[in-house]
């Protein structure tokens, strides 16, 4: 079990919350993170050969196509819906949403004391 701890500090009566850089740091990983979770959820389907015909994995097929879109062209090949195949395409657009957030989160949280809250 994971626990939350949400840190407030008083100093001379004043008290201290995780600031702005802070929530939108959390926010970035939050939106980054469900936009990674569709397209690992893609490639899962991708791989045991989901019917698209099935109106969730038609759902997910769609709005994680819309963000492994921008990567396909890269290895030369468009995925085959219906039919078992490993979408590398998906593998890029996964680590280059995963670095484009850490290079958000760390624009926005280099004014932050202490970074470790986000």
């Amino acid at each position: 079990m994971t626990e939350h701890v949400h840190r407030v500090t008083e100093v001379d009566g004043v008290r201290e919350e995780p600031g702005a850089g802070v929530f939108a740091a959390r926010l970035i990983y939050f939106i980054f993170g469900v936009i990674i979770a569709f397209i690992a959820m893609r490639m899962v389907l991708l791989m045991l050969g989901a019917n698209q015909g099935n109106g969730l994995v038609d759902l997910i097929y769609g709005i994680s196509g819309v963000f492994v879109a921008p990567f396909y062209g890269i290895f030369g090949y468009t995925p085959t819906f219906g039919a078992s195949v490993f979408d590398v395409n998906s593998l890029v657009a996964i680590i280059a949403y995963a670095l484009i957030s850490w290079g958000l989160v760390a624009l926005v949280t280099l004014g932050t004391r202490d970074r470790t809250e986000v």
